[in-house]
Parts: C-alpha cells; sequence; structure tokens
C-alpha cells in the first residue's frame, strides 16, 4: 500500500525552501507558484506538454495557466492539505524544461 504524503509543517517548509537545491519557485497562498515565458505561443504549448508528461508519471498535476507565451504553474498537494516533498521534487523537475 502506498502511503499517502503529508503536508511540510512551516518549519520544514522554510528550511526546504531555503536549501541551496530548492526550487526558485514563489510561496503563494500555500503554493509554489511560477510563470515561465516561452519564446512563442507554440513554444508555450510544447511546455506545457512536456510539464504534463512529467506529471503523469508522478501522478502529480500542477494547476497550469497559458496566456500567450506565459505559462503560469501552481503546485500544491490537494489531499494533503499543504506542500510535500512531492510539490518541490515537481518544482525542481519542472525547472528542468525550463523554456
Amino acid at each position: 500500500m502506498t502511503s499517502r504524503p503529508v503536508a511540510l509543517d512551516d518549519a520544514a517548509l522554510a528550511a526546504a525552501l531555503a536549501a541551496p537545491d530548492a526550487p526558485m519557485w514563489d510561496l503563494v497562498d500555500g503554493m509554489l507558484v511560477q510563470t515561465f515565458e516561452c519564446p512563442s505561443f507554440s513554444a508555450a504549448l510544447d511546455f506545457v506538454m512536456a510539464v504534463g508528461r512529467l506529471a503523469e508519471e508522478a501522478d502529480h498535476h500542477p494547476d497550469i495557466d497559458i496566456r500567450w507565451r506565459k505559462v503560469r504553474l501552481a503546485l500544491v498537494t490537494h489531499d494533503a492539505g499543504g506542500l510535500t516533498e512531492l510539490d518541490l521534487t515537481m518544482a525542481k523537475d519542472i525547472d528542468a524544461l525550463t523554456p
């Protein structure tokens, strides 16, 4: 049986975000948020598809908002009621795709 992710408490989240290898995302309303600017609308769509493949592999799906060349992503583990290691890992994996 797979264990459910556990939300990080404030101290653990602060430490994780201060780590040298932490994703450079903003903490907004309890979510990790980042906006990526792509060179074109079609490049933004390609980026979203790449994020979608990562999300499917991890079974962890970000909220996605695409506006012309800008893609805003928000991560939170809803069923854990907050941010988890899954969100931090997904943010790092997405950063590796940066358009």
